[in-house]
């Protein structure tokens, strides 16, 4: 089993019209022992951008707080917050840096930009970017997640109909993998709202 693999995690960002998703299962677990169902792996960097790391726990944990301080370095400096694009290429410089003893952790990133463009990109634990226009997901069930979303996803979507799809995608993709799931929560961005939501799924 991969190091990547250890504590398991399944991870969704997907964007929709002038609105933007992402959701993370709560189970932490080492390999098939569940240990916890509370434990979040999207950080919220400011009200118009999130984290999710995917991947070794501990290293999300600390890759967190190296980039809050980052971003607050930078928003002390610049005096505004970081846009999305410049947040995931810092975060892609920052994984680089240790390329000879990477960081386990695949990053998803979902913000809105000022005028409202969503924003969503993935990375691997060398920080090597693939941007989206439709969906971005990351974990221990990468095949399942892709075929769900690839079915349900559609272009322009509102926010709350964004909600109800990404929430499917994640609940259903999770029940196929061993290593996620017990539960989910959903963070959803637009324009004029933002909401976060707990979903509950299948304790088994």
């Amino acid at each position: 089993m991969s190091i990547s693999t250890y504590n398991g995690a399944a991870i969704i960002a997907m964007s929709g019209k002038d609105c933007v998703a992402i959701g993370c299962d709560l189970r932490l677990g080492i390999q098939n022992q569940t240990l916890a169902t509370d434990f979040k792996k999207v950080y919220k960097i400011h009200d118009r951008l999130y984290l999710g790391l995917a991947g070794l726990a501990t290293d999300a944990l600390t890759l967190n707080q190296r980039f809050q301080f980052k971003h607050n370095m930078y928003k002390l400096r610049e005096e505004r917050n970081m846009k999305p694009a410049t947040f995931a290429h810092m975060v892609s410089k920052t994984l680089y840096e240790k390329r000879f003893g990477p960081y386990f952790v695949e990053p998803v990133i979902a913000g809105i930009d000022d005028d409202g463009t969503p924003y969503i990109t993935g990375m691997d634990s060398l920080g090597a970017m693939e941007t989206s226009k439709d969906f971005m997901v990351a974990g221990t069930a990468p095949n399942s997640l892709w075929g769900v979303c690839e079915s349900f996803y559609r272009p322009n979507l509102g926010a709350d109909d964004l909600f109800e799809t990404i929430s499917q995608c994640l609940l259903s993709g999770v029940d196929r993998d061993a290593l996620s799931g017990w539960g989910a929560v959903v963070y959803v961005i637009a324009k004029d709202k933002s909401f976060v939501r707990t979903l509950k799924g299948r304790m088994d």
